[in-house]
């Protein structure tokens, strides 16, 4: 008797087969229907009965999500008006394992009155639905993960891996962009990277801790302290930034020295600090803390000028990650 590690390797070694062999099925079929997609001045809708169903509803999320219009919609649904919502400048894909799904066939005779392209995404191209298709999209599989060869696995996971390569494959010819991709995402810590700004998210004004570099020790921990953000900027007279000094920078000092006779901010700060401009993504400045291990970051305008400050604590705390 197989243990439960083996049964796991086998279905996963199963599915990774199945979806191994999809990539020789990438043919004129395939381009013919993203062709047909890219050129279609309606959307896609996509069809499917039971667990094909629900693989229809993701390969619609990843197609809105990257800038190809797409429903999903039940066949049964369809039948019963809801192909109202069908125009004859949308493309269809019907999904199905067996290709004679009854619902699906029911499908065709108005499909085929409305002249809409009919994509059939297949696991037996010489069948009803694979006669009376356009185009097909040959996701048949050797066998499924399931010991009785019943439960949809290897299968469903082929169609998915199918509708992948399609949204894929049209975000490329539709040159879609990052920012692109933000637009459609503006909640949660995906969008957030992708969209937000440092200049968003900033401290900025009053709230920014600045001392000139004649500034005496006391004052300067007076100004880390009253601020809470474990930084201050050092500047010139000018206000051009020159230094920063961090709560690890006070520590190291008292290590050294009690005598603070005469100490200014000058005498203690960390030269040529990181920066960051506050046009770029706030992602960007979480990546440049963490490759240089530092928890502050200054924030400065065309001149070297500091307008704000950005901690690495309050960026966690958005929810933002490095890619």
């Amino acid at each position: 008797m197989e243990s439960i590690i083996e049964i796991g390797k086998r279905v996963i070694n199963i599915e990774g087969e199945a979806i191994s062999a999809l990539a020789d099925k990438i043919n004129g079929d395939f381009e013919k229907a993203v062709k047909a997609i890219f050129n279609s001045k309606g959307r896609v809708i996509i069809s499917g009965v039971g667990k094909s169903g629900l693989i229809a509803r993701k390969i619609v999320a990843t197609l809105n999500s990257t800038g190809t219009a797409a429903i999903s919609l039940h066949p049964t649904d369809a039948l019963h008006g809801d192909l109202g919502m069908a125009r004859k400048e949308d493309v269809f894909i019907l999904i199905s394992k067996s290709g004679a799904t009854e619902e699906l066939v029911n499908l065709i005779a108005p499909l085929k009155r409305m002249g809409v392209m009919i994509i059939g995404m297949l696991g037996d191209r010489n069948s009803i639905l694979g006669n009376e298709s356009d185009v097909i999209l040959d996701v048949s599989v050797s066998e499924e993960a399931c010991p009785f060869d019943l439960a949809p696995t290897s299968s469903t996971t082929a169609a998915l891996a199918m509708g992948d390569a399609l949204a894929v494959t049209l975000l490329k010819l539709r040159g879609f962009t990052e920012n692109d991709f933000a637009e459609l995402h503006p909640g949660g810590s995906l969008g957030k990277r992708l969209s937000l700004r440092i200049s968003e998210i900033m401290y900025s004004g009053d709230d920014v801790p600045i001392v000139k570099k004649d500034t005496p020790l006391k004052d300067t921990i007076y100004e880390i302290s009253s601020k809470r953000l474990g930084a201050t900027a050092v500047v010139e007279d000018d206000g051009a930034l020159i230094g920063i000094i961090t709560d690890g920078d006070i520590r190291r000092l008292l290590e050294k020295t009690l005598d603070f006779t005469g100490l200014v901010a000058k005498d203690f700060m960390s030269p040529n600090p990181k920066t960051v401009e506050p046009f770029y993504l706030a992602s960007f400045a979480l990546q440049k803390m963490e490759t240089y291990n530092i928890t502050s970051l200054m924030v400065v305008d065309e001149d070297k000028k500091p307008v704000g400050i950005v901690h690495l604590h309050d960026l966690v705390k958005l929810g933002l990650r490095r890619r």
